[in-house]
């Protein structure tokens, strides 16, 4: 249960906050037509990502890597777009049609966060019954009630912060939104940066690879400055809801008015609890859930200056080994291998994977398990592209030992910390 409330949260808080800024500003400033707009890209967003999630769990037509690029080009675009089309002076010198713009890039902005973080999340109750093979398992129910735990603490997260910026002035709720997203793009700048090193069409340099290392291991402090922006705005709405002196004329209206900063006042105490909330699931909970699974250690094996070579003596038991080759920095590139059940082949990748990242993964009871989310491996499939299966990594097997280069476990160098 703990690990799909972690799973979840982790993926759609940051959706949900920068989500709920941009309706709350929305409703602060857009007219008809751009309300619709925004509305229709949240629409929109959330059918693309269930179809993503369909044909990324039951075809092989999805390559992540290409498809999470475009979703960050289209995210950087829009974010473009939207700052210089927000600009007075360009507000000012546009037509009704220009109007239109920087609400067309923060509806598109909300697709991109919905298909970035959702396909994922709407798997999970697949990627349970890979292992549960029912619905009517207690293991099941257990892992679903910690999904929908994680939802609501997203949807509530959204409600809350958007009924905060609704309530702060219009300048104010633009600068928010403008760091949310701004927090976002850094993200995005640096998954694209990534995905074009991992397939070698740009050139590496000190600068990019230290940049995206940085930021993915610091991936989880982005979400908490997401968390931390709304939440200045929440204290200050709740300090002012008690110190209301708004003029009126008659009990009716006193009436109305305090009702107004009552609600205020809830949605201001609601957002900090739901953040502290979210934040106590990926730290505490996560160490409580991560602590009890040891991963075996890393085996002893022969190498050169250019490859890893692993014989097949070491690894014909059908028992989950895991080696490593370390880099001049001191980091430890680890894969596995496994011999597949009756068969003579070899399941080999990367101990990581695009989605749980270097957690790694275990065996347990002739399964091999992901130690983060707890999904069991299709040991048939390991060895290749989809879902929580290890990254493949480039190798042959030659003279009875399966051969892989460095230079291939270097392009993931920076999947681990």
């Amino acid at each position: 249960m703990l690990t799909y409330l972690i799973l979840t949260t982790r993926a759609t808080i940051l959706a949900a906050i920068i989500g709920g800024v941009i309706t709350g500003y929305t409703r602060r400033k857009a007219d008809r037509t751009g309300a619709v707009i925004v509305a229709s890209g949240a629409a929109v967003g959330l059918v693309a990502s269930i179809v993503m999630a369909v044909f990324k769990n039951t075809t092989s037509l999805v390559d992540s890597g290409f498809w999470n690029s475009v979703i960050y080009v289209t995210a950087l675009g829009a974010y473009a777009v939207f700052l210089v089309f927000s600009l007075q002076p360009v507000q000012k010198r546009g037509s009704r049609i220009l109007g239109a713009v920087p609400w067309l890039a923060l509806g598109l902005l909300l697709v991109t966060l919905i298909v970035y973080a959702m396909p994922e999340v709407w798997a999970y109750p697949y990627k349970v019954l890979q292992s549960e093979k029912t619905i009517i398992s207690t293991d099941f129910l257990y892992n679903m009630i910690g999904m929908t735990g994680g939802l609501l603490l997203a949807v509530v997260a959204y409600f809350a912060v958007g009924q905060c910026v609704l309530r702060i002035s219009e300048k104010q709720a633009g600068l928010l939104l403008k760091l949310e997203l701004l927090l976002n793009a850094i993200l995005q700048l640096a998954g694209l940066f990534s995905v074009l090193l991992q397939k070698r069409l740009v050139v590496s340099n000190h600068t990019m690879f230290s940049f995206v290392v940085f930021t993915k291991n610091h991936s989880d402090w982005f979400i908490y400055l997401s968390m931390l922006l709304p939440l200045v705005v929440a204290i200050g709405l709740w300090i002012a809801s008690f110190r209301e002196h708004e003029p009126y004329a008659n009990p009716a209206e006193h009436r109305r008015i305090r009702a107004k900063w009552r609600s205020i006042r809830r949605w201001a105490t609601t957002a900090p609890i739901v953040f502290l909330l979210c934040v106590c699931s990926m730290t505490v909970a996560e160490a409580i859930n991560t602590q009890e699974v040891a991963l075996s250690p890393v085996e002893e094996t022969q190498m050169d200056d250019e490859n890893v070579y692993v014989s097949f003596e070491q690894v014909s038991d059908g028992h989950l080994h895991r080696f490593a080759y370390e880099t001049e920095n001191g980091k430890a590139i680890r894969f596995i291998v496994i011999q597949k059940p009756n068969s003579s082949s070899y399941g080999i990748g990367l101990d990581a994977c695009d989605i749980c990242g270097e957690t790694g993964y275990y065996e347990k009871d002739g399964q091999v398990v992901c130690k983060l989310c707890d999904v069991v491996m299709n040991i048939s499939t390991i060895g290749f592209k989809g879902g929580c299966n290890p990254i493949v990594i480039p190798y042959e097997i030659r003279d009875g030992r399966i051969i892989v280069p460095i230079e291939g476990l270097l392009a993931y160098e920076s999947e681990f910390k």
